[in-house]
């Protein structure tokens, strides 16, 4: 793996990063708050990867997931209070504070999609080449 910067990515994830912003200060509940931002964040935090360095779609997406799952699961122990994180608003923010297997689904789908997107862009480009 090797640091290199992407600027399409990098803008993804900037704004992606705008809209969780927009999400986290204005919705306090729902569907689009508690579902919706994690499906969001997963394709941010690979955004973030892919502008970062040069690792490629596969390998991005499967720290991606990872690294979701892994805080997903650590959401099982009091790990805030290990920290005494507990009462830290931001904290909870970012790690989330309950187990949730829907928001596994989301991240699921989120990378998913990140997929389906990268392959059409790649196919769409490989389309361009070709000469008649």
């Amino acid at each position: 793996m090797k640091i290199q910067f992407n600027k399409y990515y990098i803008g993804i994830a900037h704004f992606l990063f705008l809209v969780e912003l927009a999400i986290a200060f204005t919705l306090k509940t729902g569907f689009i708050r508690h579902t919706f931002g994690d499906y969001l964040v997963v394709i941010l935090l690979y955004a973030i990867i892919r502008g970062c360095t040069n690792m490629s779609v596969w390998a991005s997406s499967v720290v991606v997931l990872i690294i979701a799952f892994g805080i997903e699961f650590l959401q099982l122990t009091p790990f805030l209070a290990y920290f005494n994180l507990q009462d830290s608003y931001t904290a909870k923010l970012i790690f989330g504070s309950t187990f949730q297997f829907t928001d596994l689904v989301a991240y699921t789908l989120g990378i998913v999609t990140v997929l389906m997107v990268e392959k059409s862009i790649k196919r769409y480009n490989s389309l361009q080449n070709i000469t008649l």
